[in-house]
């Protein structure tokens, strides 16, 4: 999909659906020399620990579409934004 046309619904939902799915956050992001990983910051709970510690299903998923969901979201908002600007 391209990066100008709006969001579907869709993709909108399935972009819901695996944030839902996922580990409660905040989420961050650790590289220490002995341990890296992704954590639930407020659980102290290890997500994916470089080696160890294998993400669940839905965490795996949400990380693993994070990198296309967050571009496409960041076009529609933007497209909003234009849309928006031109009314005025």
């Amino acid at each position: 999909m391209s990066s100008d046309e709006p969001l579907s619904e869709q993709e909108l939902a399935a972009i819901e659906a695996r944030a839902e799915a996922a580990t409660e956050g905040p989420w961050a992001a650790r590289f220490d020399g002995q341990r890296q990983g992704i954590f639930v910051a407020h659980r102290s709970v290890i997500l994916f620990d470089v080696g160890h510690v294998r993400p669940t299903t839905p965490d795996a998923d949400f990380i693993a579409n994070a990198r296309a969901d967050v571009p496409r979201q960041i076009a529609e908002v933007r497209r909003l934004q234009t849309l928006g600007n031109r009314r005025r």
